[in-house]
């Protein structure tokens, strides 16, 4: 599956699709112990992009998902530093009509490998209990670190 999809770096003017990954109810569901769908105006793209895309400063990294054969984006993947916990978070959201295709895996060990190609030893994701990307991360090797009523923290040795 790795080589229908590709990571593609977005300009700023792809941020269209951030919007409307971000504003989908049916996308964004596993994000309901979190409030569910996140408003991603255009105001607020010059600041974000400058942040995620312009000066990462090594602790940010971010791309899109991209369909070769179809030409068109399928969800988002990205990681960041945590400096509370000391531990850089993974994070991978693929549009709903895109789901159960394998985009998910695919995408997660692109993360992956782009991680440890950046120098990231350990990659960790604290997803909630309910939140069936649970066994997407354990099929990528991602073993559960700790459990909480709310929480399954997981880590994956790069």
């Amino acid at each position: 599956m790795t080589e229908r999809i590709e990571l593609y770096t977005p300009s700023y003017e792809d941020l269209w699709f951030r919007q409307r990954l971000l504003a989908d109810a049916a996308t964004m569901s596993y994000n309901h112990a979190w409030g569910g769908t996140i408003d991603f105006p255009e105001s607020r793209w010059k600041d974000w992009f400058n942040y995620w895309m312009e000066a990462p400063a090594g602790k940010r990294f971010y791309r899109y998902l991209r369909d070769i054969a179809a030409n068109c984006f399928v969800g988002e993947i990205a990681y960041h530093y945590d400096g509370e916990r000391s531990l850089f978070i993974a994070d991978i959201i693929v549009a709903a009509e895109h789901r159960s295709k394998g985009y998910g895996t695919a995408g997660l060990a692109l993360l992956c490998g782009a991680a440890k190609q950046n120098g990231i030893q350990l990659l960790y994701d604290d997803i909630a209990i309910d939140n069936p990307a649970i066994s997407l991360f354990l099929r990528v090797g991602f073993r559960e670190e700790y459990r909480t009523d709310q929480i399954v923290m997981l880590k994956k040795e790069l």
